[in-house]
């Protein structure tokens, strides 16, 4: 998938440019700018654009368009400010975009994770006999000891030597539960162990 640009409107580029323009001095603070037709010819745009763009900078006092008179440079500082305003934008779309794009990473790695979690299911259940690591469902009920408690607090592998890989919860999945899920009643986990594992776990959770 290709990375998508983050394109300003072309009058606010011309803009930003100007405000550099007075900013690095090439315009000093009371001089005249150059007319809407010869800056229209210097960035190869419409008269409109250069418009729009004088009025973004009129707009933040860096210049004023006096009738009869053309544009006059006001101030060097707002310039300065009018810069540094569009690179926090900047910043803040380009933080944007990347916790976008880590948000899809994560949910093509669940959607992997899911199907690559159903196939084990399903394999399990055809090759229950020759398979030393099946998945194991079980429910946990309001009998169960280790309700309400943490993953971690109970120590689970190192008492069951088996491996949450997934829990089922009203309807939904939970991937790879970190070791803060808690166990509560209505759930569904999802082990995976040896042949022994589905006795070990059974008693675990209810003696």
């Amino acid at each position: 998938m290709p990375e998508e640009q983050i394109i300003k409107p072309l009058y606010q580029q011309i803009a930003i440019d100007i405000a550099n323009r007075i900013a690095n001095g090439e315009f000093a603070v009371g001089s005249k700018i150059h007319g809407r037709s010869t800056l229209a010819s210097q960035y190869n745009v419409s008269p409109e654009t250069i418009r729009r763009a004088i009025i973004l900078l009129e707009d933040v006092f860096i210049v004023e368009v006096y009738q009869g008179s053309g544009i006059v440079v006001k101030s060097r500082n707002d310039a300065y400010k009018f810069i540094e305003k569009f690179k926090n934008i900047d910043s803040l779309n380009y933080i944007k975009k990347d916790i976008l794009t880590i948000i899809q990473n994560k949910r093509k790695m669940n959607e992997d994770l899911e199907l690559k979690i159903n196939k084990l299911i399903d394999f399990s259940e055809r090759f229950k006999n020759t398979n030393p690591f099946s998945p194991i469902e079980i429910g946990i009920g309001n009998s169960c000891k280790l309700l309400e408690k943490t993953i971690a607090e109970v120590n689970f592998w190192q008492n069951t030597g088996a491996t949450i890989i997934a829990i089922r919860r009203e309807g939904q999945i939970i991937l790879s539960p970190g070791p803060y899920a808690l166990f509560t009643e209505g759930d569904i986990f999802i082990f995976i162990g040896d042949e022994n594992a589905y006795e070990r776990i059974i008693g675990y959770l209810n003696n």
